[in-house]
């Protein structure tokens, strides 16, 4: 391992106070600024037509961008991890300086008319005028008198931005309202992710009331005395919350935790709704019939109607099963209640529904998830992790320990390169056979704490891209998770489920990791919205494969890898309740798509969102809440928790279900009947990973595939017929 020791680019640095963090911000924007203005002053199209170049106007603002996006990303990554209250306020407060100066940017009308002589001189208006449906490949871009590909898209996003972004209204108080909305709804984004990242609710509960509940759970949660009794403090971080809605014997408790939950952070509801209302008129303003055509026009699906046609033929597939798996688990639910003595109601609750599916695993799988994570201990199934990518894609990771941080650290401490001390860190390689170079380096942050982001996520911190002297920056990347902490006793253990969740997002990072493209904006999973989430979930399909289940095992204690019977029990229960699993994404698509979609404004304005997300959930999946016991529909907000539809899946959220008809089909053309082999995972990472967006992703499918993507695998794998 010895030639993997010195990487040619040191690792970023953490350094940031709650001053510099600002200040920084404020010069990135600055440095833009003065570039813009010289451009402006110094390229004058309507004099000099010929003036308007790539290279004069287009190269200077890439260069830019992929400098800028160095610490920019970092700037703004403090306030989902770090422990310091004040780090993360700043970091909130640069990347709202960032991004209304991004909207200013986004709106200079003297820079647009610089890309739109460009786009009109290099012949790539002519173009895509003559062969509107036409991709963007290198034969379009060099007829058009531009470098390559991803030149040409550029300059086409570049152009079309602007005109998205409000320059094609007149000037005046149209344009200024759109600008306003714009601003506002920067700030809303903001605000409710913030609120999400800074919840730390709670519900006391006495032992009793969380009988069921694993000890390795309870001994994590805070104990103290409340309202006069010896009470533990349960969190709504998902290491309390699932295991309590799984395992809690008691409906009652799990109830209150269910609807607690949905109303953590109410705070979120008028800030929801303000945002859905300023999209429409934004939409409005541009010409577009509401938000979902806007957004959608530029993803894969094109249209809302494609999507709506998705949708909805993947529901009434869907719906039957949904039915009868709810039969099952209402008769699971009858048998305990009767050994009980409990009154049964014939219902089958929300808050039924992780308890009695575990039940069921249990039960007629003869499965029982906390012995299976016996076999996952979180340290080594990273590591068995890291070898499928170094056979499937050529990689080499190593660890970087404190002397080696010292080493490589520009300020050469050992801390500065890092944001908080559960955090470790690898450079990553390519192996001989990809001629051993340098990749970038990978950060995991897999535990909660108190005002970190609170779900699963891959974030970028520094982009991949060609630098002017023609050598390569590389990129760094982290895994934000909330694994349960090693307790007194035993290492952190991962369920299936989390072994699939850290897999999932592992993929992304690899796909950030191995990212080649020649600008920062297209770098790694800066793709689509309803392409991005299928080279993550095509990797799922490992966890489930017995030979890699079998390798990424070893018992915490006894070293062993886990049985072939206990596999094949495992591998049965793949599918189980899967139609209520689908039918609960598609409550958050037909959700997403139905507050993006009004017929009018006004419509939207009388609309009460808590009660479309409640009745739209229990009509879809079939799950009933407090409103079948007599309460209202209004008793939650899950909107409110929903960062997904403020912070990027705006009418996107159907991409997670779309882009499973593109992991189907690439992991069943391609690698199900070897999942390691090393040729083709290495032609995938090329092929596919290597891009990022820097082409048209139909193409990189078509690419890959050697065809056009097809649904028949999706559907055959949910046991649908295609």
């Amino acid at each position: 391992m010895s030639k993997y020791t010195d990487p040619p680019q040191a690792p970023p640095l953490f350094t940031g106070t709650k001053e510099s963090i600002v200040a920084d911000a404020k010069a990135l924007c600055d440095t833009t600024r003065s570039l813009l203005d010289k451009l402006v002053a110094e390229i004058k199209p309507a004099e000099n037509p010929k003036a308007a170049t790539f290279d004069a106007v287009m190269h200077p603002q890439t260069e830019d961008e992929n400098t800028s996006s160095l610490s920019a990303r970092i700037l703004g990554f403090y306030q989902y991890v770090s422990a310091d209250v004040e780090l993360r306020d700043a970091s909130t407060e640069a990347e709202k300086i960032m991004d209304e100066f991004g909207i200013e940017c986004g709106m200079r009308e003297d820079v647009f008319r610089l890309v739109d002589a460009v786009y009109k001189n290099s012949g790539l208006a002519a173009s895509q005028e003559a062969d509107k449906g036409r991709l963007i490949d290198e034969a379009l871009a060099q007829a058009a008198g531009l470098e390559n590909a991803e030149s040409a898209r550029l300059l086409e996003k570049e152009r079309k931005n602007y005109i998205r972004n409000g320059l094609g209204l007149p000037e005046g108080p149209q344009r200024d309202r759109f600008k306003e909305i714009k601003m506002r709804l920067s700030q809303i984004q903001i605000a409710f992710q913030k609120n999400l990242n800074e919840e730390n609710g709670g519900i006391w509960f006495t032992e009793k009331e969380l009988a069921g509940v694993p000890l390795d759970v309870l001994d994590n949660m805070e104990r103290g005395k409340h309202e006069g009794q010896e009470k533990i403090r349960l969190t709504f971080k998902y290491t309390d919350l699932f295991p309590t809605l799984k395992f809690a014997k008691n409906p009652a408790t799990r109830k209150k935790v269910f609807i607690e939950n949905e109303n953590k952070c109410n705070d979120n509801v008028p800030l929801f709704k303000e945002a859905i209302l300023l999209r429409d008129e934004a939409a409005r303003l541009l010409g577009y019939p509401d938000h979902a055509s806007f957004r959608i026009e530029d993803k894969m699906a094109k249209t809302p109607k494609t999507v709506w046609d998705f949708l909805g033929d993947l529901k009434t597939r869907l719906a039957p099963g949904g039915v009868k798996e709810i039969k099952h688990l209402l008769e699971l639910k009858r048998k305990y209640y009767e050994a009980r003595k409990m009154r049964f109601d014939g219902n089958y609750y929300l808050w039924d529904h992780r308890f009695y599916d575990r039940m069921m695993v249990e039960q007629e799988y003869s499965i029982d998830e906390n012995a299976v994570a016996e076999y996952f201990p979180l340290q080594t199934t990273v590591e068995a992790m890291f070898k499928i990518f170094e056979k499937l894609f050529g990689l080499v990771f190593v660890p970087l320990d404190d002397a080696d941080r010292k080493r490589l650290s520009p300020t050469g401490k050992a801390e500065d390169i890092s944001w908080h001390p559960d955090v470790t860190i690898f450079s990553v390689w390519n192996d001989e056979s990809e001629g051993d170079g340098f990749v970038g380096y990978l950060y995991l942050d897999l535990h909660p704490r108190t005002g970190k982001y609170g779900h699963a996520a891959n974030f970028n911190l520094q982009p991949g891209f060609l630098k002017a002297d023609g050598t390569r920056h590389y990129p760094a990347t982290s895994l934000v998770c909330n694994f349960s902490k090693p307790s007194k006793t035993k290492p952190s253990l991962l369920k299936h489920d989390e072994v699939v969740t850290l897999f999932h997002e592992l993929g992304h990072g690899i796909h950030d990791l191995t990212g080649r493209t020649r600008y920062a904006r297209f770098h790694g999973t800066s793709t689509v919205r309803d392409f991005v989430e299928a080279p993550s979930q095509m990797l799922e399909n490992w966890c489930w494969t017995p030979s890699q289940i079998k390798q990424l095992s070893s018992h915490w204690e006894t070293k062993e890898q886990i049985p072939d019977l206990l596999i094949e029990k495992l591998v049965a229960t793949k599918h189980v309740n899967d139609a209520l699993f689908n039918l609960r994404q598609l409550h958050f698509g037909l959700f997403d798509m139905t507050v993006h979609s009004p017929k009018t404004h006004e419509e939207l304005e009388k609309l009460d969102v808590s009660e479309l997300y409640n009745d739209l959930r229990a009509k879809i999946a079939g799950l009933k809440g407090p409103e079948a016991e007599g309460g209202s529909n209004t008793w939650g907000n899950g909107q409110a928790t929903f960062g997904h539809l403020i912070g990027g899946y705006d009418a996107g959220y159907y991409g997670y279900l779309s882009s499973e008809v593109y992991s189907a089909d690439m992991f069943g053309t391609v690698f199900k009947a070897d999942p390691m082999n090393g040729k083709e995972g290495r032609r995938y990472r090329h092929t596919v990973l290597e891009k990022g967006g820097s082409q048209d992703e139909m193409l990189t499918l078509e690419q890959f595939l050697g065809r056009k993507p097809s649904s028949e695998a999706f559907y055959k794998e949910l046991g649908l017929d295609g």
